[in-house]
């Protein structure tokens, strides 16, 4: 069930972000995510609209929306595949109609998943935190 995230979820997401970040992107250090953890517990989560996916009172997965901006989708890394990414970007399909994320360049199963889902890559940029490549992607309904 996909349902709006309240305070008591910041723990599950919170892991979850870290856990699924770090798997997707190997090619950063793990130190970068774990560096991170405080800043999207207190600022970013709290400054987003955000979607759990529950299943039998379990946190398994979220997305986070800026305006029009899919600003994070996550699958605790046990979950995957099982089709709740698209549940929940299908959600946020639902409630914006256009969307537009970043993506990283060398993140090929997230690149994959979100062609797969309709999003078409805008611009190559260069990520000024990590200074990686990503793709800025956009959906329109």
């Amino acid at each position: 069930m996909i349902r709006a995230f309240e305070l008591h979820d910041m723990e599950p997401v919170v892991e979850i972000w870290l856990s699924a970040s770090i798997k997707a992107h190997d090619f950063i250090d793990a130190a970068y995510w774990q560096s991170h953890t405080a800043t999207m517990r207190d600022v970013y989560i709290l400054a987003s609209e955000t979607y759990v996916f529950e299943d039998q009172s379990s946190v398994q997965g979220f997305c986070s929306l800026l305006g029009n901006q899919l600003a994070a989708l996550f699958v605790d890394p046990a979950h995957q595949g099982k089709g709740l990414g698209k549940q929940l970007l299908e959600h946020a399909k639902n409630l914006r109609g256009e969307l537009s994320l970043a993506v990283y360049k060398e993140n090929a199963p997230s690149l994959a998943f979100y062609r797969s889902q309709g999003f078409d890559v805008v611009r190559e940029q260069i990520d000024e935190q990590t200074g990686h490549a990503e793709y800025l992607m956009a959906y329109r309904t």
